[in-house]
């Protein structure tokens, strides 16, 4: 027998109470079926009160190897808790539906259909093609690509957004009313984004599309959280170890999870409540505080990490030299965070500080540093940029959220292999040498930090602070 197929008969022996009747109905459809997205929304869908009564569809994005691995197994896979202690095993079935992204009409025909509520999305932030103004880089080659795509109808488009848009197209068609869609990636005010991304495209193809949508779609904000990194043979391993069989899709996580969401849902949700997400009216405090303290940290560590020579986030953390640098940098961070105005008190930044070295240093939990560093010039937009600017505005140097700068632009120039989605322009900028470089990695990023010439004094004095030896991808 096939691995999968050996896997999928194995899960469902031993997990037929998952799903003592029939499979709950698709009532949620996800866009970047991964690790994450299983070991998060699944996961508190999964745990939700009413969860017999919301199916997810997941559909991948670039390639369809993870949805062919899990339909095998019936959408059925293993989350493996990791702690310090020992390892915890949950079957997650929440997934009733696993789907090639590049099966366009059948992701129009459940977004179409009238019992669908909610569309998740895990589609990286350079997916959402943001220019360096936050807004839709329209004139991004594969958005360029999927506008003629859509406007000939002659062909499925490529990006999860215009796929979204293609979809989205097919409700207002069927009449099947609003819905919400929920954006799950690491952006600020992610809901506004995927709002203007979804809305760029609409209205660049269909002017009364857009307009429907503006009318009958809401679109939430959330801040997602759980150290997820890739799955291993040796997890498979004990997985099968463990538990007695062989799932060729487990996911591996840290204990921790949090999911904080604000905003509207027109046609319900689940009770995600149930498994501890909170819903709030004022996202933006929550937001800051992961963006800059949890992955403005992991963005540091990935960067001054490798350059250092060290794997994983538990061995950069190790390292005096880079946890000095972290500390510095949630220093400058924490000084520029404000709480909800209901509660100041409520982001309680001491303990969360305190509970991310503990995270970071979960030695059990192989978070790659190389996963991290990918798509830096997206990132660093969310991750160091707001607290630089806001640490110049107050007077302040900055030079913690310039270092962090300063550490990706000495890996960018490093890397045997540099994965982002401007990598030709940060190509062509560490062509140049000295000031001119600097100005034009910083342009990258952000026009007007590259337009202070002070800031970019201050970078150039920092590169090299970690070292810059040739890294491994």
């Amino acid at each position: 027998m096939q691995p999968a197929k050996e896997a999928a008969v194995h899960i469902a022996r031993l997990n037929r109470t998952l799903r003592p009747g029939a499979k709950a109905p698709i009532r949620i459809v996800h866009l970047g079926l991964g690790a994450f997205h299983r070991s998060h929304q699944a996961w508190y869908t999964h745990r939700a009160g009413d969860a017999e009564d919301w199916g997810i569809a997941a559909f991948t994005g670039r390639r369809p190897d993870a949805a062919l691995a899990l339909a095998e197994q019936d959408g059925l896979f293993t989350l493996v808790e990791r702690a310090d202690g020992g390892d915890s095993f949950e079957v997650v079935g929440s997934i009733v539906e696993a789907v090639d992204g590049a099966d366009v009409q059948r992701l129009a025909e459940l977004v179409g259909a009238p019992r669908t509520a909610v569309v998740t999305l895990t589609v990286t932030e350079a997916a959402y093609r943001l220019g360096s103004d936050g807004q839709l880089d329209r004139g991004a080659p594969d958005v360029v690509a999927d506008l003629a795509l859509l406007a000939s109808g002659r062909g499925n488009p490529t990006t999860p957004l215009g796929r979204l848009v293609f979809a989205l197209a097919a409700r207002r068609a069927s009449g099947a009313g609003p819905l919400a869609v929920v954006c799950c990636d690491n952006l600020s005010s992610n809901g506004t984004v995927a709002h203007h991304a979804t809305a760029g495209i609409a209205g660049a193809w269909d002017p009364s599309l857009a307009a429907w949508i503006e009318d009958n779609v809401s679109f939430v904000s959330t801040s997602v959280d759980r150290i997820t990194p890739r799955t291993t043979d040796a997890d498979l391993a004990a997985v099968e170890a463990s538990c007695g069989y062989r799932d060729t899709s487990p996911v591996v996580a840290e204990p921790f999870a949090n999911w904080v969401l604000s905003g509207d849902f027109p046609a319900g949700r689940p009770r995600w409540e149930d498994a501890g997400a909170v819903f709030v009216a004022d996202i933006e405090p929550y937001e800051n505080r992961k963006l800059w303290l949890l992955n403005g940290a992991h963005s540091l560590l990935a960067y001054a990490g490798q350059l250092r020579g060290h794997a994983t986030v538990a061995e950069a953390l190790a390292d005096p030299l880079c946890r000095k640098a972290v500390e510095r940098f949630w220093d400058e961070a924490e000084s520029n965070l404000r709480g909800p105005e209901e509660n100041p008190a409520d982001l309680q930044i001491p303990a969360y500080r305190e509970a991310l070295l503990a995270r970071f240093g979960n030695a059990r939990i192989a978070h790659h540093l190389a996963q991290i560093a990918m798509d830096g010039s997206t990132k660093l937009r969310m991750r160091a940029v707001p607290v630089l600017h806001a640490e110049r505005a107050a007077g302040r140097s900055g030079a913690a959220a310039a270092l962090l700068i300063a550490a990706w632009m000495d890996y960018s120039a490093a890397a045997a292999a540099f994965q982002d989605p401007l990598a030709d322009q940060v190509a062509a900028a560490n062509g140049l040498s000295g000031a001119e470089r600097i100005r034009a990695l910083l342009a990258v990023v952000d026009p007007a930090l590259a337009g202070d010439a002070a800031v970019v004094r201050l970078i150039e004095d920092l590169c090299g602070r970690f070292g810059a030896p040739a890294v491994s991808p």
